[in-house]
């Protein structure tokens, strides 16, 4: 591949590309409600250096997140990074803010390698999201607890995503590629109360089990009290291959019942959303905690 010298332009916007930028949009505003007269990027960036809590008050605003958000400071502690605190005083719901739309507009799409399509329209994102939130608070899952996924990227993994933070609790998964050892490393640092998982998954033009192997992994991980199965690579998944877990488990489609639109419980700015991993290279793979209003903004 020919190299490119450091100052050859490689790409420009048009003038109606970077008028129609968020960006700009988001500097136009700051502009008209702080008396500012930021003109670029360089400008915008050092202003949110300077003025840290106006920055992030002035972002909330225009990414509309939608949130109590109280009389306390934008920012406690600023002098501590890591350490401040952002908006000590809001309480908000992750998936509420992902959830705000209602009508038959797509709002998920899917496609598998072996070409199936699927898609959710807003309103039965939400109901299903309702559904299955219903079906963890029935399963006694509160804030704070976890819930797991062992999925590859279905709707189904989306919405129990979204089920989970409806109600605060806390959300983490692993790819249904990964050894025993790999889900148990992980997930038993963080003992889940109910685990998702789907039958099984495709690669490479194949068919690959899932649950014998997620036996495997209940067999050492008592904090599970509920397996709810996702029918993708079978339409009527077989649950005795769960082995001795196969008591704990239920079908996706048996999980939560009825009608009513979610329930959204509002927990405050930095409570935890996800937990992700490092990649284990050196050791045991370590937590990483993201909180509901960061990853909003």
């Amino acid at each position: 591949m020919a190299n490119v010298a450091p100052e050859s332009e490689l790409w420009r916007p048009s003038a109606a590309r970077i008028r129609d930028a968020n960006l700009t949009r988001f500097t136009s505003c700051v502009n008209a409600r702080r008396g500012t007269r930021l003109g670029d990027y360089s400008e915008l960036y050092a202003w949110s250096l300077a003025e840290p809590a106006a920055f992030w008050s002035e972002l909330a605003r225009f990414a509309d997140v939608r949130a109590e958000w109280g009389a306390g400071p934008v920012i406690e502690h600023p002098e501590r990074m890591p350490g401040a605190r952002f908006f000590p005083q809001a309480r908000l719901n992750f998936a509420e803010n992902l959830l705000r739309f209602d009508d038959g507009s797509e709002a998920l799409v899917f496609r598998n390698e072996c070409g199936a399509r699927r898609s959710l329209s807003h309103r039965e994102l939400r109901g299903e999201v309702a559904r299955v939130a219903g079906g963890l608070r029935a399963a006694g899952v509160a804030a704070g607890d976890r819930v797991a996924g062992f999925v590859p990227n279905l709707p189904e993994a989306a919405i129990a995503m979204l089920a989970t933070a409806t109600i605060g609790a806390i959300w983490s998964s692993c790819s249904p590629d990964f050894g025993v050892r790999g889900v148990l490393d992980r997930f038993g640092q963080i003992a889940p109360r109910v685990l998702f998982t789907a039958d099984g998954y495709f690669y490479a033009g194949k068919q690959l089990d899932s649950l014998e192997s997620m036996s495997e992994v209940l067999a050492k991980l008592p904090s599970v009290e509920r397996v709810v199965v996702i029918p993708y690579a079978e339409r009527e998944p077989g649950l005795a291959r769960l082995g001795a877990a196969a008591s704990r488990a239920i079908l996706w489609q048996e999980f939560g019942s009825g009608s009513a639109p979610p329930e959204f419980a509002l927990h405050p700015f930095s409570h935890p959303l996800y937990i992700l991993y490092s990649s284990g290279t050196t050791g045991v793979p370590k937590c990483i905690v993201h909180g509901a209003g960061g990853t909003l903004l």
